[in-house]
């Protein structure tokens, strides 16, 4: 297995020569203060040194010995806590947190590339403080100042850890049907009591305590989502004087055996009148907790891109050295027995889909960064209200079209190894393995795609969707006309998105079988056009500096390639979307 490169030179690429982000940083004062590009700089360069020295090397051994449960407490592999500590020490936990509580305060445009590091070096590794980091935007979104005053400053620091706490073992995505229950008591304390599962983090050895946000229902709450209260339950109470004091009812039942993520902890947790604190309104915690979910939702998008970077550094070293049979062409490396595979037409098709599917998914994931920044950030109404729009419309796409494009671009790595890929030491089945994950949790893509076509292109007549193409738009007409090889398809796929959104608005009007028929294959109609979008603009910023650097010719060849092979998947996605749900229909159940 190769040894892992942080991706800083692409990293810089996207961020100063496609986005120009130290613009929109300076525009919002919150922000000018504290980042700038030299700044952000330094933050990659020390991240791209410990993911790749200090948790890189514990993925393979991490995913072999995998976490151990023991009477109720939870040991992480060999070298986790020392590789936590270091990591912790450095800030990267709280990298994007709230400086008023020691955090990093940088935009989430930076932390988006720390998170992408971390989850290449290790994806397992990187859920735990992901958990954290999610946990952290919630409670200073929405808890009391008391709150936020005793336990942000340990969680960002990394002393202590997060986790959430939605699922039961009969409601996964229906939480409007969970049974925990909170009891509120005469302190203002509440006693939390019932069972949580798939919980990521839940019990481990990383730190000393560990900070639940659990979903639960008060007695007299209504019936379904409108009834749900967000509550902070620790693992130890914590003493006025910010010591740890007695344990709380909180325990960890056992640990879920799984396909892939083995060095993560997935747990069976317990509340047993387990003492916690209400965070947000009562009734209103799935708000509280869907503050935290569209950065984890981008977040898990970014461990599907963060996994077929891997692979590909992987797969690109293989191809390079492995000799195989010769060029149809002729003999390439003529003083050896066979020519290396990189040579093969098809070898360089997945190796090109893999890069494009990276880089794009690499250009995407900071453009939707971007936007929560200047949601989060900005000062003028019109500028909030139009990012977080578009914030709902692309974060369904994020997580889920990166992530099936991530489980595409690992077995095409995997595939490149041929039989090498299929065992454990050449480390790309592990890759296949966790990657596979990422389309199942944080709501599965069938539920992203439902969330796309249902509530924001459906919900809002498609206006949500229609901001983004006139974004679009603007950028084909204003483009030079050195553009046309990338505007011209890149309008011809706006056009059909177009008609395939309109087609979608019109038809659930009478049938509301076609937007779960319709949604997946609409996301991925989506998420191609989207991705051409950002070739576009990464073309544009690279157009003329081929002959200075070999980045730059690379990235327009990559740019053509995107545009020739991968956007054409378009047409196929868009004829299932218009045959609409009536063949999905045709069989009794007993039938299947």
């Amino acid at each position: 297995m190769a040894d892992y490169k942080a991706p800083l030179r692409d990293m810089r690429f996207v961020l100063n020569e496609v986005f120009e982000v130290a613009k929109l940083w300076a525009q919002l004062p919150a922000l000018a203060e504290t980042v700038d590009a030299e700044t952000v700089e330094a933050i990659l360069e020390e991240a791209g040194k410990v993911t790749s020295k200090t948790v890189a090397p514990l993925s393979r051994g991490g995913d072999e010995e995998g976490c151990r449960w023991e009477n109720g407490a939870v040991f992480t592999p060999a070298g986790f806590k020392d590789a936590y500590k270091t990591y912790a020490e450095g800030g990267w936990v709280g990298v994007g947190g709230d400086p008023a509580y020691g955090g990093m305060g940088m935009p989430k445009a930076v932390s988006a590339q720390v998170e992408e590091m971390i989850n290449s070096s290790g994806l397992a590794f990187g859920l735990y403080p992901m958990l954290t980091s999610g946990a952290c935007v919630s409670i200073n979104t929405h808890a009391s100042e008391e709150l936020k005053a005793t336990y942000l400053p340990n969680m960002y620091s990394g002393v202590w850890a997060g986790s959430m706490c939605l699922t039961e073992p009969h409601a996964g995505t229906d939480l409007g049907i969970i049974r925990t229950k909170a009891e509120p008591q005469a302190d203002g304390s509440y006693k939390v009591s019932g069972t949580k599962i798939f919980i990521t983090g839940g019990e481990h050895d990383l730190t000393d305590n560990i900070i639940h946000l659990v979903l639960a229902k008060l007695p007299d709450a209504p019936a379904g989502p409108k009834g749900i209260s967000l509550f902070l339950v620790p693992k130890f109470m914590v003493n006025a004087d910010g010591s740890l004091g007695a344990r709380n009812p909180v325990t960890c039942g056992s640990i879920e055996h799984k396909m892939g993520i083995q060095a993560s902890a997935t747990c069976v947790m317990n509340f047993d009148e387990a003492v916690g604190y209400l965070v947000g309104e009562p009734n209103r915690g799935l708000a509280a907790m869907f503050t935290m979910m569209n950065y984890e939702r981008l977040g898990v998008g970014i461990q599907g891109l963060a996994s077929g970077e891997r692979s590909y550094q992987n797969a690109i070293e293989y191809a390079r050295d492995r000799l195989q049979s010769r060029s149809p062409t002729g003999p390439k490396a003529k003083d050896k027995v066979a020519d290396p595979i990189i040579v093969h037409p098809d070898v360089r098709r997945m190796l090109l889909t893999m890069k494009a599917s990276n880089e794009g998914g690499r250009a995407f994931s900071t453009y939707v960064a971007m936007q929560l920044d200047t949601a989060k950030f900005s000062e003028d109404a019109t500028a909030r209200k139009r990012a977080d729009d578009l914030v709902a419309l692309l974060t369904p796409v994020a997580k889920a079209f990166l992530t099936d494009l991530g489980l595409e671009t690992t077995v095409h790595g995997q595939q490149v190894f041929g039989g090498h890929g299929y065992i454990r030491e050449w480390g790309q089945e592990q890759l296949v393995r966790d990657v596979r994950i990422t389309q199942i949790y944080e709501g599965t893509n069938g539920i992203q795609a439902l969330d796309l076509v249902g509530r924001k292109i459906v919900g809002s007549g498609g206006a949500f969707y229609q901001l983004f193409a006139d974004e679009i738009r603007h950028f084909t007409r204003t483009a030079g006309a050195e553009l046309a090889e990338f505007t011209k398809p890149l309008d011809a796929a706006v056009d059909d998105l177009d008609e395939l959104t309109a087609w979608l608005l019109d038809r659930a009007k009478s049938n509301p079988n076609e937007i779960g028929a319709a949604s997946v294959e609409y996301l991925h109609a989506f998420g191609y056009m989207a991705y051409a979008y950002m070739w576009a603009l990464m073309a544009k910023a690279a157009l003329g500096k081929e002959a200075q650097e070999d980045f730059y010719a690379s990235k327009l060849g990559t740019a053509r390639f995107y545009f020739a092979r991968l956007l054409p998947r378009i047409a196929s996605l868009s004829a299932s979307v218009k045959a609409g749900s009536e063949s999905l229909f045709l069989l009794d159940e007993a039938q299947f």
